[in-house]
């Protein structure tokens, strides 16, 4: 009898067909890296590093580690004499908290971006009253602001604002701030006032792989990246550092936080990274930011307040308050029509966290699948119709209301015929891993 898990899977795969992803944080791996994951690496125990495991039967996994490692320094153009780079962190978050353990002490000082105004939860998020993530139980975290009438960073503010704090460490990189990060000021301000530099780059891996955005490598002491969103890999992490910080990044790793690494999720990374070595990968990388470009031109032209103006990569906050719309009711809507966006707040945001002001929109998975200019101007007009089309409801904030609610999207008729054109319209473009398979 089979499984159910597999009819469920069956229906996710209809779904990510059916529908626009729009999310910045997700992809569609390849039918390869999808084979290196699933593969029988998964039964294997590996704690340790290669050539140092603390479990026997690790030649050939230590193979797919090392090569891993040189694809990775490869593709970023790092010399192996100054850079390494650890490849078994489970996540971006492990790995930014691996690089804590390896660099703070306890009760020291860290300078991260606020959350609101697109920073992440990994680097210490806190509220007035009470900590959030782990870190900022451990570290005593100052958070650094973008500029209130702009929405954009003041790196002389930014830089006095460390003379003062004093910290540790100071971490850029975020899920929601449009605009590249100028690493050699952040790089400056971190040697000015004695500090390490980790630069957070999981949402622009592969954009500065590719060459579209600019590299943090020649300013920073720490890079950490994640594995899927722009970089098409699985779901992981890597952690680039000075050589002479190589030792203790990866004694934080293992035994630090974790145990052994996922080698099948290594292997997975490592045929990404392959793939994101090749000139068919740079184009893409382009289109991505091309796509984002439009999207955020269309929608600006429309009326919405696109924050910052626009972007330099392959994502778009929106700030729905001049529509009198709450990002739940606006991601919601558009989920009922076949559109995939998340809510997420906005620099500044009267609202909450969990009730926000924003929705967020990328272009990489769309991109993935062959959609150009043309199409991502398509895609803003279904955005503009639902988003007016709803914008006289607001989400329940009770949960036992909600569903009632929900109900009622799924059945509206203007929702159901837009979800319907896209549908058809997704069709149209083949889904790498589910369609179209390569010979492997």
């Amino acid at each position: 009898m089979k499984d159910e898990i597999f009819s469920i899977i069956k229906k996710e795969e209809r779904r990510q067909r059916t529908e626009l992803v729009l999310i910045p944080s997700e992809n569609y791996a390849s039918a390869a890296v999808m084979k290196a994951v699933g593969s029988v690496l998964m039964n294997k125990y590996s704690e340790g590093q290669v050539g140092r495991r603390y479990y026997q039967g690790n030649a050939n996994i230590d193979d797919v580690e090392r090569t891993c490692k040189e694809r990775a320094l490869r593709l970023f153009g790092l010399d192996g004499g100054e850079w390494s780079v650890n490849v078994q962190a489970l996540s971006g978050s492990p790995a930014n908290l691996a690089v804590l353990v390896a660099l703070v002490e306890p009760g020291q000082r860290i300078f991260s971006m606020f959350l609101p105004d697109g920073g992440h939860l990994s680097h210490g998020w806190h509220l007035p009253d009470r900590p959030v993530s782990f870190a900022s139980k451990i570290w005593d975290v100052v958070f650094y602001h973008v500029d209130r009438k702009t929405r954009v960073f003041d790196y002389d503010r930014i830089g006095k604002d460390a003379a003062t704090v004093t910290p540790r460490i100071i971490i850029s990189g975020g899920t929601a701030y449009p605009r590249e990060i100028d690493h050699r000021r952040m790089g400056e301000i971190a040697k000015a006032v004695g500090a390490w530099y980790l630069a957070d780059i999981a949402h622009e891996a592969g954009l500065v792989s590719a060459g579209v955005n600019t590299s943090p490598f020649s300013y920073a002491d720490v890079v950490t990246m994640t594995t899927h969103k722009t970089l098409r890999g699985p779901r992981g992490a890597m952690i680039f550092s000075r050589k002479d910080l190589s030792a203790k990044i990866d004694a934080a790793v293992f035994p630090g936080i974790q145990g052994g690494p996922h080698e099948h999720t290594i292997a997975g990374i490592a045929v990404a990274l392959r793939e994101a070595s090749g000139g068919t990968f740079r184009k893409y990388a382009a289109q991505v930011v091309a796509n984002a470009k439009v999207m955020a031109e269309e929608l600006s032209n429309a009326g919405f307040d696109v924050v910052t103006g626009g972007t330099d990569k392959h994502l778009v906050l929106v700030d729905l308050r001049s529509r009198k719309l709450d990002g739940w009711t606006g991601a919601w809507g558009l989920e009922s029509a076949g559109i995939i966006v998340n809510r997420n707040t906005v620099p500044y945001d009267t609202a909450s966290s969990f009730y926000p002001s924003g929705i967020r929109l990328g272009t990489p998975a769309v991109t993935t699948r062959g959609m150009k200019e043309r199409e991502m101007r398509r895609v803003v007009s279904w955005i503009q119709d639902v988003l007016s089309h709803v914008s006289n409801l607001k989400l329940p904030k009770q949960p036992s209301d909600r569903a009632p609610f929900l109900q009622m999207l799924s059945k509206d008729s203007f929702l159901s015929r837009i979800k319907r054109e896209v549908s058809t319209f997704a069709n149209r473009f083949p889904v790498p891993g589910i369609d179209r398979p390569k010979n492997l």
